[in-house]
C-alpha cells in the first residue's frame, strides 16, 4: 500500500540562478523568467507559502526581489552567507512547519547535499525541475479552500499583529480592544464545508470530541432542517484571520444539543470559543431550551473541557438528556446548562445570526 502523499506547505527559493537569472553580486542585470513568475503565483494561489534562502548580502538582494514585484510572495526571508540548511531550519521553526512539508530549490548540488545531509526531512529540488512543480502532486493540495488562497496575507497580517502585541504597553484586554476584532457566525454554505472538515481534522487543542466531520457528513447536516452548521470567522483591524471555528448543533423545543465545538487554536488568545458558547447560551435562553455539550476528553483538548466548565456547562443530570441518543463512544460526556441570557462580548463586535425564533 501506497504511502499518502505528504503536501508541502512552503517552498524554499535559492535566488541567484535558480529564482532569477544570474549572479546579483557580480553586476548581473538579474531578471525572472515566465515560468519561475507563474510558478509562484499559481503557488500562492494553491495557499503554499514561499520564502528564500540564499547567500546574498541581504539589502541588494531584497531590493532587487521589490523591484522584479516578487517580494511581496516571500513570508521569510534568510539572505546572507551562514550554511543553507541553518537557514531552512530557522525557516521551518518561524512557520512551525515540519521539516516534511518544506520544498528547497537551488541550483547548486553542493546546497541542495548540504542541507539534504542536514535536513533529510526537507525535499530538496533542482533550479532545472522548475517548470514541472506545479504538477508534482505534492505541490497539489486535495483542497484549496478561500482560506487557503489568502493564507499569505493571513500569515503576514500575524507577523504585523504579534509585532503590535509585543509593542503595546497595557492590560491585554485594552490590546484587545485596541486589534477592533470582529466575530462573524453564520450558517455555512456548500462553500464553506472544506474549510470546515479541515477544521474538525486538523484542530486538536480546541476541539471539543476529536470527532472527523468529511465533507459529505456536514453536507447532510447541512441539508437537514433539525440541524444548524455553523461557520465563525473573525477579522481585525490588521486583515482577516479567516474561517476559525464550527459548531454542529442540532435544535429541539426543549433542548439543544452541541454536538461538536472546534475552533482554531490561532485565536484561543483572543476568547474566540468562549465567545461562541456565550452567545449560543444566550441564543438557547431565548429559545427556552436546554444545552447539552457532547465532550469526549482526548490528549490535546483539556482547554476545550476548561472552556465548557467557565461557561457554566456541569454534570449534573437533568431528564432532557434522556431524550438524546446515546453518544457515539463511551467515552463521550454529556455536559448540561440551564441557559439565562449573556451580556455582548466586551473585546470584539460580534455579528451572528438569530437561532431562536422568540
Amino acid at each position: 500500500m501506497n504511502e499518502p502523499i505528504t503536501t508541502v506547505k512552503c517552498v524554499v527559493w535559492d535566488l541567484d540562478n535558480t529564482l532569477w537569472k544570474g549572479t546579483l553580486l557580480e553586476g548581473d542585470d538579474v531578471v525572472i523568467d515566465d515560468h519561475v513568475h507563474e510558478t509562484i503565483l499559481k503557488l500562492d494561489s494553491r495557499g503554499i507559502l514561499q520564502a528564500v534562502a540564499s547567500k546574498n548580502d541581504h539589502d541588494p538582494a531584497w531590493e532587487r526581489l521589490e523591484a522584479l514585484g516578487v517580494a511581496e510572495y516571500f513570508v521569510v526571508a534568510k539572505i546572507g552567507w551562514g550554511p543553507k540548511s541553518a537557514s531552512v531550519r530557522e525557516i521551518a521553526d518561524e512557520l512551525k512547519f515540519a521539516h516534511g512539508t518544506i520544498a528547497f530549490v537551488d541550483d547548486q548540488p553542493a546546497e541542495r547535499a548540504e542541507v539534504e545531509f542536514h535536513l533529510p526531512e526537507v525535499r530538496s529540488y533542482p533550479a532545472e525541475s522548475i517548470p514541472g512543480l506545479l504538477s508534482l502532486p505534492e505541490f497539489n493540495p486535495a483542497t484549496v479552500t478561500v482560506d487557503s488562497r489568502r493564507r499569505r496575507q493571513m500569515y503576514q497580517a500575524n507577523v504585523r499583529r504579534q509585532a503590535e502585541q509585543e509593542s503595546f504597553d497595557g492590560p491585554s484586554e485594552e490590546f484587545l480592544r485596541s486589534l477592533e476584532l470582529v466575530m462573524e457566525i453564520g450558517r455555512a454554505t456548500a462553500g464553506d464545508l472544506s474549510r470546515m472538515e479541515e477544521l474538525t481534522l486538523r484542530t486538536s487543542q480546541m476541539n471539543a470530541t476529536g470527532v472527523h466531520y468529511s465533507d459529505a457528513d456536514l453536507r447532510a447536516l447541512l441539508d437537514d432542517p433539525r440541524h444548524e452548521v455553523l461557520a465563525v470567522t473573525m477579522s481585525d483591524r490588521f486583515g482577516s484571520h479567516g474561517a476559525v471555528g464550527v459548531a454542529l448543533l442540532e435544535t429541539g423545543p426543549e433542548v439543544w444539543h452541541l454536538k461538536l465545538l472546534a475552533t482554531s487554536c490561532r485565536v484561543v488568545s483572543f476568547g474566540a470559543g468562549a465567545t461562541v458558547l456565550n452567545w449560543l447560551v444566550d441564543e438557547a435562553a431565548s429559545a427556552g431550551a436546554h444545552l447539552v455539550a457532547d465532550f469526549r476528553p482526548t490528549a490535546r483538548n483539556r482547554i476545550m473541557e476548561v472552556a465548557y466548565r467557565f461557561a457554566g456547562f456541569t454534570d449534573e443530570h437533568c431528564a432532557c438528556v434522556a431524550g438524546l441518543p446515546s453518544p457515539d463512544s463511551g467515552e463521550t460526556r454529556r455536559l448540561h446548562l440551564t441557559p439565562a441570557p449573556r451580556p455582548a462580548p466586551g473585546t470584539l463586535r460580534l455579528s451572528a445570526v438569530r437561532l431562536s425564533t422568540t
